[in-house]
């Protein structure tokens, strides 16, 4: 199927989405979303692109950017090779580990700049992971807010929106699509306990739990690779966000 050619933003402004490759996790725990930050820090100085706001999903992430010295691909290249090559020497496997190809729209103004903005800052509660918008901790909404960031462009948006509106105006629950995927989309409970039980041999959450630590912990990882969300994994094994997370703290 030949590929559509991408819309170029008059603006240079662009949404930008890149998921795993057949719907898998991209991040296992703490450590790979803070390293995919460090990796944005990076080249943010060699592509000279700005950051607007971003939110990284277990098997997804969202960007709002600007671009300046060079083409969107260009960037995308670099960010995604840097970090799919540390991701797998830790994880020691080899192969793609993103969707071949990253989705992206144009950003032309500040109406639909904003509704891009409470789109990524809401993922984490629209996908049922968090119930405050600000208890998430990879997403760009406490730099935001707070209005000091190395990486994000907070005084950009303090030009469009005040503070006090902006946290007003992500809290407000919308019906905004923007690319909307299909990737997105959740697992049935049934399907998830198949995998579940195809994986690990459990038939329910008793099975799983009395496994020992170490099978519990190579299994959680499993599920997340075959797109279980974490409030699934805690729903159908019984294991408490905590050590799903791996490390703590991540979950709210």
């Amino acid at each position: 199927m030949p590929r559509h050619q991408r819309i170029r933003s008059e603006t240079g402004i662009y949404h930008v989405m890149l998921r795993g490759i057949n719907k898998r996790a991209i991040f296992g725990d703490d450590e790979d979303y803070y390293v995919f930050i460090k990796t944005l820090k990076r080249y943010k100085t060699v592509g000279g692109y700005r950051i607007f706001a971003y939110c990284l999903m277990s098997n997804h992430l969202h960007l709002l950017l600007k671009v300046e010295c060079e083409e969107l691909g260009v960037i995308f290249k670099r960010i995604a090779g840097s970090y799919v090559y540390w991701y797998n020497l830790k994880y020691g496997r080899i192969g793609h580990l993103f969707q071949d190809r990253f989705k992206s729209e144009p950003v032309e103004d500040d109406r639909y700049f904003l509704t891009v903005l409470r789109y990524i800052h809401r993922n984490p509660i629209d996908a049922g992971i968090c119930e405050k918008i600000g208890d998430y901790p990879f997403s760009s909404y406490k730099e935001i807010v707070g209005g000091i960031s190395d990486l994000t462009d907070t005084d950009y948006i303090r030009g469009i929106i005040g503070k006090d509106e902006f946290i007003r105006f992500c809290n407000v629950k919308s019906d905004d699509k923007c690319l909307e995927i299909e990737s997105v989309s959740r697992l049935s409970d049934a399907s998830a306990m198949k995998i579940m039980e195809k994986e690990s041999g459990c038939k329910n959450a008793a099975e799983f739990q009395g496994l020992n630590a170490d099978k519990r912990g190579r299994y959680i990882n499993e599920l997340k690779e075959n797109g279980l969300s974490l409030r699934q994994i805690n729903r159908l094994t019984g294991v408490s966000f905590r050590q799903i997370s791996g490390s703590g703290g991540r979950f709210c």
